[in-house]
């Protein structure tokens, strides 16, 4: 019989010392052990990987929502994502970031939860993503204004207002996208029940002034002449009311290196290291005065290769 405790409670370890548990526990362990090794497996192909997701993430309610399609957007088509287990369930309209920095490739794993409780609404902005497969970059490029993406960002809201009759929807803008929301709350109060700003843009000169005297401290505290050498190299930034120009661009395939000059606050554009699986990609410097030129100068027609910034230390 097996022994228990005097609290009654049954003692499991003595039990298995008997010859018939011995026998039974080891038999469940080499059961165990060959699937344990095993390796998850894995897809075949980005085509099968695709698949999956999809149908991880597949909206099967019966009053739900999803959709990607192209919508006609400020005179072109863009590519516009729309899911929610609910179309009864409040809008949000997601604005993304960068310029060129789409969202909808990532959002199987970041907006799942959100699809639960609203409809979430986003696009590929002009220039950026699979909208900008949709037109040639030399025609786009003259509507690359402040003024024209912030139009874009009206009207897809009205859309999306439209679409789901509603008369007021959530905006929720990350990064570059907080700029164009910003101004779209201010233009359309009440439009929204709220304005969400994610890495809300506010002073990007005076924040990059302050993050490179940050590292410039940084680096001579502790003795680092090179990383001085490098900061020394992009200093100093533009004075306000001096345009610096850009020599150059790239057809970069998601749009962002030509529409980064775009930022309400202006920019200067040289390359950086490319990293493995990630696209070619740019850092800027930033100029009050180059933003203000910009929103009403359209970027020259981009050319193949990468950019290079020219200014004074």
């Amino acid at each position: 019989m097996p022994r228990t405790h005097t609290n009654g409670v049954h003692d499991w370890s003595r039990s298995l010392t008997t010859p018939v548990a011995f026998l039974l526990t080891l038999l469940a362990l080499f059961a165990i052990a060959p699937a344990q090794a095993d390796e998850p497996a894995k897809p075949a192909s980005r085509a099968e990987a695709t698949a999956i997701i999809a149908a991880a993430r597949k909206i099967m309610t019966p009053n739900g929502v999803e959709r990607l399609e192209k919508v006609r957007i400020g005179g072109i088509d863009q590519w516009v994502s729309i899911r929610g287990t609910d179309r009864r369930n409040p809008v949000v309209l997601y604005i993304h970031g960068g310029p060129g920095y789409v969202s909808i490739p990532m959002s199987w794993w970041f907006s799942r939860g959100w699809e639960e409780y609203f409809t979430m609404v986003q696009w590929d902005q002009r220039a950026a993503g699979k909208t900008h497969l949709l037109t040639d970059a030399a025609t786009i490029a003259p509507t690359l204004t402040r003024e024209k993406m912030i139009a874009d960002a009206e009207e897809m809201a009205a859309w999306a207002r439209k679409e789901f009759g509603k008369d007021k929807i959530f905006v929720l803008g990350h990064s570059w996208g907080s700029f164009l929301g910003l101004q779209l709350a201010k233009r359309h109060p009440e439009w929204l029940y709220a304005y969400i700003g994610v890495a809300q843009l506010i002073d990007g000169p005076e924040n990059e002034r302050r993050g490179w005297r940050f590292a410039m401290d940084a680096a001579r505290r502790t003795g680092n002449a090179e990383a001085v050498r490098e900061l020394e190299a992009i200093a100093r930034y533009a004075a306000l009311g001096q345009i610096v120009a850009i020599t150059g661009s790239t057809s970069s395939a998601n749009g962002l290196v030509f529409m980064a000059a775009l930022w309400p606050i202006g920019a200067t554009i040289r390359p950086i290291a490319r990293s493995p699986g990630f696209p070619p990609t740019t850092v800027t410097r930033k100029s009050a005065a180059f933003g203000k030129a910009m929103s009403s100068h359209p970027l020259s027609a981009p050319r193949a290769g990468h950019a290079r910034s020219h200014h004074e230390p």
